[in-house]
């Protein structure tokens, strides 16, 4: 079984890195119309570099999997303030996407928890088509939009999840096609558990991108050993391996933060489970030290007998 590990975002190995420079909407209201749009134009510039630059740490660290961030364009989808950062960066994202087409990297975009399609109010689904439009055009102007996922929760309760997921599969049908076709659905730490979330998945024909913290935060009944094929099986239809999310508890107290790094003695159980489906997948590790995090838990887990490394960041188990 062989498994492939990837970071979010900021590659913390490198000097002043990161893709997520921001302009707040009040900064910029209070700017002239030029001032306005240089400052754009430079941060977004920044964010592209500093992708490319852990494009280029992650190519010569052997690490396949990378999340990009989903602020590399500022205000991009702010009503006031939307602009078109594709024309304005056609080479930047032309030249990002053949580094990831070329050293077959697998990328992919998180939106913040407020994309959801699960509530009664029309602009928070308006707007979370809007989010992952922009989510998409970006992957669009890479040329990877069809080999890369964008990851969101299936959204709140509103206190009847019934009623709540009978608006999730209303709502969704409002995003476009191809857009629902690169969507993953992930089940969370609070509300929706893996079991209710693999039903969405499955009457939708999403993948799930299954957490395995967040299932030891938010267990349900049927045991997970029972719902992995199930899981791996959602993964079939687009052609990827299936991907999952490891990390581990911060505390006891803080249980469904995040550590700094990820426990092997945490995730080890859920290695063992898998390893019994004989089904390689990839990892995005979500721990507070990123890219120094993941390279440790391949140092830890290839201390175990019968583990072999077979690249920086992939694992024969």
């Amino acid at each position: 079984m062989d498994i492939r590990f990837g970071y979010v975002s900021h590659a913390l190995s490198l000097w002043d890195c990161s893709p997520a420079k921001t302009l707040t909407f009040t900064r910029w209201s209070k700017m002239d119309k030029e001032e306005r749009t240089n400052k754009l134009l430079d941060v977004t510039r920044q964010n592209l570099h500093h992708t490319k630059r852990a494009l280029h740490f992650n190519i010569a660290h052997e690490i396949h999997l990378y999340r990009l961030s989903s602020s590399l364009v500022p205000l991009a989808t702010h009503p006031e303030a939307q602009w078109d950062y594709v024309s304005a960066f056609r080479d930047e994202w032309r030249e990002l996407g053949e580094l990831i087409k070329k050293h077959h990297l697998r990328v992919s975009f998180h939106p913040n928890q407020f994309t959801l399609f699960t509530s009664d109010k029309k602009h928070i689904t308006e707007n979370a088509v809007v989010d992952m439009t922009y989510h998409y055009d970006m992957l669009e102007s890479m040329g990877v939009a069809d080999q890369s996922l964008i990851n969101i929760h299936v959204g709140g309760a509103y206190g009847n999840k019934t009623t709540a997921i009978e608006r999730f599969h209303h709502n969704i049908q409002k995003l476009p096609l191809p857009i629902k076709k690169r969507m993953t659905l992930e089940n969370d730490d609070k509300t929706y558990t893996t079991e209710e979330t693999l039903a969405v998945c499955e009457a939708e024909k999403i993948p799930l991108l299954f957490d395995y913290h967040h299932h030891q935060a938010n267990p349900c009944e049927t045991p997970l050993e029972t719902l992995l094929p199930k899981i791996f099986a959602t993964w079939k239809h687009i052609g990827l391996k299936p991907k999952v999310h490891l990390s581990s508890p911060k505390s006891e107290q803080a249980f469904r933060s995040h550590a700094d790094y990820v426990s092997f003695e945490f995730i080890h159980p859920f290695l063992e489970m898998a390893k019994e489906l004989n089904q390689d997948f990839d990892v995005m590790i979500e721990a507070k030290l990123k890219d120094k995090a993941l390279l440790k838990l391949v140092e830890d887990i290839t201390k175990v007998r019968g583990v072999k490394r077979i690249g920086g960041a992939t694992i024969r188990y």
